[in-house]
């Protein structure tokens, strides 16, 4: 992730939370604590650097020391990563900065679970543009850290031709790609979205980079993937769940677009709290 940017969502982050100032821990400025992150349940790490950069534009004091790595397995009761510094600042700073390490590291988790289900090293699986707005940075570098690969981050990386955009050009795949080669370049990949035999065949016929079988099943793609030369790369897209993807192993494409290992995860249980020493200290 491009640190510049990942400062400023953050810092955009705490400024929604806090406002003009935070009357839940503003008259604990006298006080320090010591607190663990910590899992509370199994899964796949995400976004651990995140203590250290959100923590380093509340308050230079804190002190943040990382026990895992992105990418990481952990099992409930893992330490993460261990704070201290002013109470008012940690726990300012705690709620935004769990969200977003939960949210990755459910879909961490949700990928790492997609790439096992799947079992198919020939295959990538991949992401999609469903990301919670505001959060696709963080959502796509999760997937990665999940095992997975990022598909386009976006409108403005690849051109992705589907049936709306095909129908504005008369129907005609050869000449919606004609029109896309001549505005966007060389450079930039074209990806054609096909639902049936022939569109695949107009597809390889106007010389796409990427063909798309959309929503087709395993058996189906098997069927379409002979048209497909080595040259272009397939993609299998649409309709794809967990119970069916282990389905597409074998099935040939180079890689698979999940929606749901974004769109519908389940966060990640992660805590905050005081060490067994602090809590000690604190309470006797």
């Amino acid at each position: 992730m491009n640190p510049l940017k990942v400062k400023e969502k953050v810092q955009s982050f705490f400024i929604e939370d806090i406002g003009e100032r935070d009357v839940s821990t503003g008259w604990l400025q006298d006080e320090t604590t010591t607190v663990d992150v910590t899992a509370k349940q199994s899964g796949t790490l995400a976004g651990i650097d995140l203590l250290s950069i959100g923590y380093s534009l509340l308050d230079e004091k804190i002190d943040v020391t990382i026990h895992k790595s992105d990418g990481d397995r952990l099992n409930e009761g893992n330490l993460l990563a261990r704070i201290k510094g002013p109470a008012a600042s940690v726990l300012s700073g705690e709620r935004v900065l769990l969200n977003l390490i939960q949210r990755m590291s459910g879909v961490a988790t949700a990928t790492a679970q997609a790439v096992n289900d799947l079992n198919d090293p020939e295959i990538w699986i991949c992401d999609t543009r469903k990301t919670t707005p505001g959060l696709r940075m963080f959502e796509k570098y999760a997937v990665r850290c999940g095992g997975g690969a990022n598909h386009r981050y976006g409108l403005y990386d690849a051109v992705m031709i589907k049936d709306n955009h095909i129908d504005a050009c008369r129907g005609s795949i050869h000449v919606a790609v004609q029109k896309a080669r001549a505005t966007v370049g060389p450079l930039v990949k074209i990806e054609i979205e096909t639902r049936n035999e022939q569109e695949v065949l107009d597809a390889v016929s106007a010389q796409a980079d990427v063909i798309m079988f959309d929503n087709a099943d395993p058996a189906t793609i098997r069927n379409w993937q002979r048209h497909v030369p080595k040259t272009i790369m397939t993609e299998a897209s649409g309709g794809i769940t967990p119970d069916t993807l282990p389905d597409y192993n074998g099935c040939g494409v180079d890689f698979i677009s999940l929606g749901y290992v974004t769109h519908s995860v389940q966060a990640l249980d992660i805590s905050m709290n005081h060490t067994k020493e602090e809590a000690r200290h604190v309470f006797t």
